[in-house]
């Protein structure tokens, strides 16, 4: 989809935008685990200065929305990690995303199988060529291991509501 910056030293085109992971803890375990390359997080893409995120709800529509970046309800911000630069223009992305948008419907989501992580992968793979780091996720992929073992109330499509967060168009306008 998008293209890579060739640029060096950290110059940039004016026609490129920053890709960015955002990482979120969900737990304060995460200040010991994460040394020990475990943890729950949250993961939010930012492109064109928005974040985008997924998340669950009980309707058969997008489960994505936006945020400003770093500032996504609930969660408590971690650190960024860059992932490339892209030459897309804004019209263009709007119009990936909310395709993209289409596949990952609020009640979809899956601790282990379609989280939030699984999501900003999707996005980074599709417009970088790059994959969110494992450890991001790595707890969903230990579940997925260990599924016939995990207790059923971990394969459950809500995690918490929140509120008072952007949706997309797309989404915007089926809620209406």
């Amino acid at each position: 989809m998008g293209k890579l910056s060739n640029s060096s030293h950290g110059e940039s085109n004016s026609n490129e935008t920053k890709v960015v992971l955002h990482v979120y803890d969900l737990t304060h375990i995460n200040n010991v685990s994460y040394w020990f390359g475990l943890g729950v997080y949250h993961s939010g893409i930012e492109v064109h200065g928005k974040e985008y995120g997924f998340g669950s709800h009980e309707f058969p529509v997008s489960g994505v929305f936006e945020v400003e970046p770093k500032n996504c309800p609930g969660f408590a911000y971690r650190r960024s990690i860059p992932l490339g630069s892209i030459s897309i223009p804004l019209s263009e992305f709007t119009e990936f995303i909310e395709k993209i948008a289409s596949q990952y419907h609020g009640n979809s989501y899956n601790l282990v199988s379609k989280n939030c992580n699984h999501f900003t992968d999707d996005v980074a793979r599709k417009l970088t060529g790059k994959s969110i780091p494992r450890w991001v996720n790595r707890l969903a992929r230990l579940g997925a291991l260990f599924s016939c073992i995990l207790p059923k109330r971990l394969n459950v499509t809500k995690v918490k509501k929140v509120t008072g967060i952007g949706t997309l168009p797309v989404l915007r306008s089926l809620l209406s």
